[in-house]
Formats: structure tokens, C-alpha cells, sequence
């Protein structure tokens, strides 16, 4: 019986179960990044908001998951105190949609892809395979038994 385990906005969830299904809804702007190392059989995700922590310091220190580089920083710590290597571990990414909301010309979906890549970059990382753009909103879910993730938007479920 496979269990979902709910990752909210601007928050993060690391799982070595493999009845785990680590689970991000509505990503829209924002973008879920899903970390797996078959060796260390361990995995995270990430859902977060914004591009740069240094948009603002004190929310950076309050909420780091809302920011991609004290997001990921913290996630990799978790998954490395649990075995992980950086190297071994798949990259998958979704989301960073643009969406209508929000102020014109701010494309924070963009943004926020731009910003990933180089945080990963400076871990040392690469991304293996993405689902970023369009219009649509997403849902993620990593599968703790074989790092599987699937994307579904509008109706439609497809496998990264």
C-alpha cells in the first residue's frame, strides 16, 4: 500500500520508504524538484516559490524552503546525512509555468528554472529530466520504491 506523503508550498520531505509516494500539488510558478539516489535507496522533494533567497533575508531564514538556494542547500543535507551522493542522485524538475497572476514582465516561472540550474550547477548537479514551462499548473510525485516521477497537468500523466 503505497503511502503519500503531502509536500506543501514553500516546504520539503526527504523518504528512504519505498512505500513513500512523495506528493507536491499545484505547482504552478513555483517548481518541485525531486532528488532520488538508487544506491542509498533515500529521496526528497522540494516545492519552492522564489528564485534567490536574498530577495529577502529574514523570510530566507524563517521559511528557507521558499527560496531555491537555501531550499536545496538544507534538502541536500538531509539526503546526504541519509547516505546520499550528490553524483548518484537523479535530478528531475517540474513546473515554472506562467502564469497569468502576478505582475506582467515578472516572469517568475522563469526566474525560478533559471535560478535552479544554477544552484544545482554549484552543487555540482545536473538536472536528468525537466517539465517546466507552458501555462498549466502541475502535480509531482516521486515514487519511493524505484524513483520514478510522474507529472500530471490538465488530465494529462506523463512519466520524467
Amino acid at each position: 500500500m503505497k503511502k503519500r506523503v503531502v509536500i506543501d508550498i514553500s516546504d520539503a520531505k526527504v523518504s528512504s520508504d519505498p512505500g513513500d509516494v512523495l506528493t507536491t500539488y499545484s505547482l504552478g510558478s513555483c517548481i518541485g524538484v525531486a532528488l532520488f539516489d538508487s544506491v542509498a535507496h533515500v529521496g526528497g522533494m522540494l516545492h519552492y516559490q522564489l528564485p534567490t533567497s536574498t530577495l529577502d533575508k529574514p523570510k530566507a531564514a524563517q521559511t528557507p524552503f521558499m527560496f531555491a538556494d537555501t531550499g536545496m542547500a538544507i534538502l541536500l543535507k538531509k539526503l546526504m546525512a541519509m547516505g546520499a551522493g550528490k553524483k548518484r542522485m537523479q535530478v528531475k524538475i517540474a513546473g515554472g509555468a506562467s502564469m497569468s497572476a502576478g505582475p506582467k514582465g515578472f516572469d517568475i516561472g522563469k526566474r525560478n528554472y533559471l535560478s535552479i540550474r544554477k544552484v544545482l550547477w554549484q552543487h555540482g548537479m545536473f538536472i536528468d529530466t525537466e517539465d517546466i514551462g507552458g501555462q498549466s499548473p502541475r502535480n509531482m510525485y516521486l515514487n519511493m520504491a524505484d524513483g520514478s516521477v510522474t507529472v500530471r497537468s490538465v488530465g494529462l500523466e506523463k512519466a520524467l
